[in-house]
């Protein structure tokens, strides 16, 4: 077997995991929730709960790895052998995730390519991203550009592959957010916009504004998919556990809340203040900024490809981290090179990705409770097993382990300063939440209660 891999230094590591962190979730799902949501008291909600709940779950999840240097499914069960389970769930996560991100991740590749060709115009058009989506081939040649790309680089190893991408790709998007950022505020009505987004309207708050900024923090930050679990597990032991979640955590909040100021005003400025623009859900994507780009004029060509190009280092670096935990897994289970494991689980991304991209085309009949293939994988693990899964980590750490496994290994490197909240979250609070989340999500998802 392999030796295992390693980051070679702390900043590789925050920047990997931050890459994995900042992904489309950030880039359209948080603007239109924040949108929908009363903007500063969204902002506000989702800023308590990633220093609290989110910190809660990421230092456990890293400290799991880095305990036992193993992948989900060998973490979990190195802990105790009844809840080897566990790590399993954990294990199918990112393995139902990873295709149909990828396919949405060719998606993004295709407008990039419109934009940069000068033809980006065209993807304004009323029926172009329907039009595109149905085909049954052309998508799926997409997907393969974007998969082949996140192969390479996963197979080409933790330091010289996801740390050195990381350390290229998360300053541009980094650049790039704050570049068309500025672009966005400077356009004529956008000050609307920005007062829209920041300004609180407690009028729309309620438990539903928590739930939804619980699930888009849950969503956002990669947790309960074994990524942070298996990032951990390449972390050195004398880096400083604590101060490196606390700064992913701030590289995720930021660039989310940054996207909102890039897109919100925006639209904003487009549709003449119309909410329903700005809460258009996926659509806000590919559908609703490139008629914001197409109304730029000449400019919105240039504005459009970076764009996109942000979008794609967003989608790229968390494909990346998905599909390192997959390949993690079939090494520690499996005995096998890193060789091996890349190109097995390039084979699965395949054949699970086909069904999720032509359920928009040749079988598009195929639908459960009016959600498309791509859908019904999106449920499955984002409402369904990562909620199960996070709650189950809780009442491991909390009740099995114990807290002070977690608060032991943090401390091995320096103190633990927010152990107490730790201990309080972990055994209590996070559950309760938790369980809440999971209700809410599967009764959303069966069409029992309105979506958030």
């Amino acid at each position: 077997m392999e030796k295992r891999s390693a980051f070679s230094s702390r900043i590789g590591f925050v920047l990997a995991a931050a890459g994995s962190a900042v992904g489309l979730g950030n880039i359209w799902r948080f603007p239109y929730l924040a949108a929908k949501y009363g903007g500063g008291i969204f902002l506000l909600v989702y800023i308590i709960l990633v220093l609290t709940f989110g910190f809660t779950l990421m230092i456990t999840e890293i400290s799991l790895g880095r305990k036992t240097g193993l992948s989900v499914i060998g973490a979990y069960r190195s802990l105790s052998k009844k809840w080897a389970f566990l790590g399993v769930l954990s294990a199918i996560v990112p393995i139902i995730i990873v295709p149909y991100y990828s396919v949405i991740g060719g998606w993004v590749t295709k407008y990039f390519a419109d934009f940069i060709s000068g033809v980006g115009m065209a993807t304004a058009g009323d029926t172009y991203f329907t039009t595109f989506v149905s085909n049954d081939w052309m998508p799926l040649v997409w997907f393969g550009v974007f998969i082949i790309a996140t192969f390479v680089i996963v197979y080409l190893g933790v330091e010289k592959g996801i740390e050195k991408a990381s350390k290229i790709l998360m300053p541009i998007l980094i650049v790039l957010t704050i570049a068309v950022t500025i672009y966005s505020l400077t356009l004529p009505g956008a000050g609307e916009g920005v007062a829209y987004y920041f300004m609180p309207d407690f009028s729309k708050f309620s438990f539903e504004t928590v739930l939804a900024a619980m699930g888009q923090m849950f969503y956002s930050m990669s947790l309960a998919m074994g990524i942070m679990v298996t990032y951990g597990s390449y972390m050195n032991k004398k880096e400083n556990l604590e101060k490196s979640v606390k700064q992913i955590e701030w590289f995720d909040t930021g660039i989310a809340i940054l996207s909102g100021l890039l897109i919100v005003p925006a639209v904003f400025v487009f549709s003449g203040g119309n909410e329903a623009a700005l809460s258009s859900g996926p659509s806000l994507m590919f559908v609703t900024m490139p008629k914001v780009f197409h109304s730029m004029g000449v400019a919105g060509n240039v504005v459009g490809a970076v764009f996109f190009l942000l979008v794609l280092f967003a989608a790229l670096t968390s494909a990346i981290s998905l599909m390192e935990t997959v390949v993690s897994i079939f090494m520690d289970k499996l005995k096998i090179s890193r060789k091996k494991s890349c190109f097995i689980t390039l084979g699965i991304i395949v054949l699970l990705a086909i069904p999720s991209s032509l359920g928009f085309g040749m079988w598009g009949n195929i639908q459960w409770n009016n959600m498309s293939i791509l859908d019904m994988f999106d449920f499955a693990s984002n409402s369904v097993l990562m909620p199960i899964v996070a709650l189950l980590t809780c009442i491991f750490v909390g009740y099995i382990i114990k807290p002070q496994a977690i608060i032991g290994e943090v401390e091995l490197s320096a103190k633990f300063r927010r152990k107490g909240m730790f201990r309080v979250f972990i055994r209590y609070i996070a559950p309760f939440i938790l369980a809440a989340i999971l209700i809410c999500s599967v009764l959303q998802g069966l069409g029992a209660i309105p979506g958030f």
